[in-house]
């Protein structure tokens, strides 16, 4: 991993190294809305809250308990980030790349990117699980530029072995694991049917407002990142029915057992 520089969130690191006594952590985990329940499958569990971590800032969506928890599972060390902050609460993508800052900050090299997402790709099915193999970001924002540094040339943001791996765990687990682009928008509006056109167009298969802004920084600095969505609803103009953040939630509580199958065969694997 490159060396790490002086970044924001430098006092956050050092309270979460030091409530957890200085633990070295092997993954980072990132958990999207509804996806919380993950945590109930780990042992030897400490938990945090943010809102006691110093300049850690705050997400107020529902399905974000706003939790760290360091834990164990199998015989790996894992450092779980129960929620996120989104672009829209804070209008700031280091804001949104918190979670990849301390982990980076951390000397965790290994990340797991999880989110709720919305399905453009009408062969998708909502409850289903999708690797993201690529990504669009239409935040139109660059994190490693708003923390002043250049951006590097372009690159593959998701790590083709971690990628490896989650294709291993899914068979192992009997997970029929879907794999897409996932297009990242600020929000927080869901789309219009027009939008949602233009984005299967461009190649998107899902959509979400998460995520972009963690993987671009993680991969930036050398981290091997992964991200998986659990797609909670079609998008507007592909069924008629209305959309609620309730929904998002409520599929992301269905697909636990199977969301978890996956995460925790893909954790023995790194």
């Amino acid at each position: 991993m490159k060396e790490r520089k002086q970044l924001p969130f430098a006092a956050s690191a050092d309270y979460i190294n030091r409530y957890f006594s200085g633990v070295q952590h092997d993954i980072a985990i990132v958990l999207g809305s509804g996806l919380g329940g993950f945590t109930a499958h780990l042992s030897d569990k400490k938990i945090l809250k943010t809102v006691d971590v110093t300049l850690y800032p705050q997400s107020t969506v529902a399905g974000h308990s706003g939790e760290i928890v360091s834990a164990r599972l199998a015989d790996k060390r894992v450092l779980v980030f129960s929620g996120r902050v989104h672009y829209y609460e804070s209008a700031s993508t280091v804001n949104s790349a918190v979670t990849a800052i301390v982990s980076n900050q951390l000397g965790i090299e290994n990340m797991v990117l999880t989110n709720a997402a919305g399905i453009l790709n009408e062969s998708f099915d909502p409850g289903d699980l999708m690797l993201i193999r690529d990504q669009i970001n239409l935040t139109f924002r660059n994190v490693v530029v708003d923390l002043g540094s250049s951006p590097e040339k372009s690159q593959r943001i998701y790590s083709e072995q971690l990628v490896s791996k989650v294709y291993a765990a899914a068979e192992k687990a009997g997970v029929n694991l879907k794999a897409g682009v996932y297009l990242g928008l600020t929000g927080p509006s869901y789309e219009t049917a027009a939008e949602v056109k233009a984005y299967r167009i461009l190649g998107g298969d899902a959509v979400g407002m998460s995520t972009v802004q963690e993987a671009i920084f993680a991969q930036s600095v050398g981290m091997q990142v992964v991200g998986i969505s659990c797609l909670t609803n079609y998008c507007t103009g592909i069924t008629s029915q209305k959309l609620s953040h309730e929904e998002v939630t409520e599929i992301g509580a269905k697909v636990d057992e199977k969301f978890s199958r996956l995460l925790s065969g893909l954790i023995e694997l790194l």
